[in-house]
């Protein structure tokens, strides 16, 4: 199908979602610590399809409800089986070959105790080589969101991407969305610079490190609620201790975790904002979308690695 045919099928259905972002491949390590330095540390070692724009993507498909679709770049070395594991998803992908980089690559070290955290060493490959000449309005044809993925503000290419597309979609009346994606390069870019790249965005969903590093408040309803004097809506995700909704300097609501048992860490947040924006698509609240967004994170702690189960 053409990209208008797939614009004219989002309009017959209500309108669908375009993520702009990454697709990385994820190499998951599962230890119990601690980490025996200079030596041997035996592991459960997967490959598995990753990228929080991808991520995202995928749990937003996978209810099934809203058409979804996802520009990323990738590597010759891996292209082929990127594009197949997000059309099993139901995405459908529109990726860019670099002619000169691999594919983004990342090792996630995951502490296999009860918290399942996870420590991420990133080769972002051919993801923020992502540039303006890789956009196209067409991509908008039926979509009534746009999700961009903060990772792309970590390089000169792919923020100058971001700028061309959030324009594209504020043209178009598209409501647009962002994940800051990481503290650690959130830090190397500064507060006041992102936030200032940032501007036009309807829905900004930080973690509680993301949040307070970009306001300088240690608490996150504080923080949360400095940040909504920026964008209309800002949902900060907190894990297991669920979200905060705030408006116009405040929050307005707190919505519960769902109690899981965590393996992976790995994707979790984006599996709440996957699924909170096909929410939204469908006509939830923000709150009921929230919610929708806490089960779909409580379900990916309990996976290894960041996409939703396999359909049936």
């Amino acid at each position: 199908m053409t990209t208008d045919g797939l614009g004219q099928a989002a309009a017959a259905r209500g309108g669908g979602l375009l993520v702009v972002g990454d697709v990385i491949t994820d190499v998951v390590a599962r230890y119990r610590g601690p980490l025996a330095t200079g030596t041997d540390t035996a592991a459960a070692i997967r490959t598995v399809p990753g990228g929080a724009g991808a991520n995202v993507a995928c749990w937003a498909a996978c209810g099934g409800g809203a058409e979804v679709r996802l520009l990323g770049r990738v590597g010759a070395d891996s292209a082929a089986w990127h594009e197949r594991e997000l059309a099993a998803c139901g995405v459908r992908p529109r990726l860019v070959v670099d002619p000169k980089a691999p594919t983004g690559t990342v090792i996630c070290l995951v502490d296999n105790g009860e918290a399942a955290e996870r420590t991420f060493l990133t080769d972002s490959g051919a993801t923020l080589r992502l540039e303006p000449g890789d956009w196209s309005d067409a991509l908008l044809g039926g979509v009534t969101r746009l999700h961009v993925s903060g990772y792309l503000l970590f390089s000169e290419p792919s923020r100058a991407l971001v700028a061309v597309a959030v324009k594209s979609a504020r043209a178009r009346g598209v409501q647009v969305s962002l994940d800051p994606a990481s503290a650690g390069f959130l830090r190397e870019v500064g507060a006041d610079r992102f936030l200032s790249l940032v501007e036009g965005v309807d829905v900004l969903l930080p973690s509680r490190d993301e949040a307070c590093l970009l306001t300088g408040l240690s608490d996150l309803a504080d923080a949360a609620g400095e940040l909504s004097r920026l964008f209309p809506l800002v949902v900060a995700k907190q894990g297991a201790e669920g979200a905060l909704l705030a408006r116009s300097g405040a929050v307005y609501a707190h919505v519960p975790a769902v109690a899981a048992t965590p393996r992976d860490t790995t994707g979790a947040g984006d599996a709440f904002t996957g699924a909170f924006l096909a929410s939204l698509l469908a006509g939830a609240t923000p709150e009921e979308a929230a919610a929708e967004g806490c089960r779909a994170g409580a379900l990916a702690v309990e996976r290894v690695g960041g996409r939703p189960p396999a359909p049936e």
